[in-house]
């Protein structure tokens, strides 16, 4: 799977692959923010395009992605794709 470095993926694109990507999983914000280690206020923010997300985050969103197989693949392509 070829992803783009996840800082280099404009804040719109994030907050819509978060959203997807909770929606394919059945994670509440709440649960979602749990499992990143950050505030459900944070996934809040980033799915509206108000703030952008750090490094470290990503990595993690980068690692459920691949943990996720093909369907992983399949939303890593639409968004993070070269």
């Amino acid at each position: 799977m070829t992803i783009k470095k996840p800082l280099l993926i404009k804040q719109p694109e994030v907050g819509k692959l978060i959203r997807e990507l909770r929606g394919t999983t059945s994670l509440t914000q709440e649960q979602f923010a749990a499992s990143l280690g950050i505030t459900y206020s944070t996934v809040n923010l980033w799915e509206k395009g108000h703030a952008k997300s750090s490094f470290l985050p990503m990595q993690k969103i980068e690692g459920m992605l691949k943990e996720m197989d093909d369907l992983g693949q399949k939303v890593s392509v639409k968004y993070l794709s070269n």
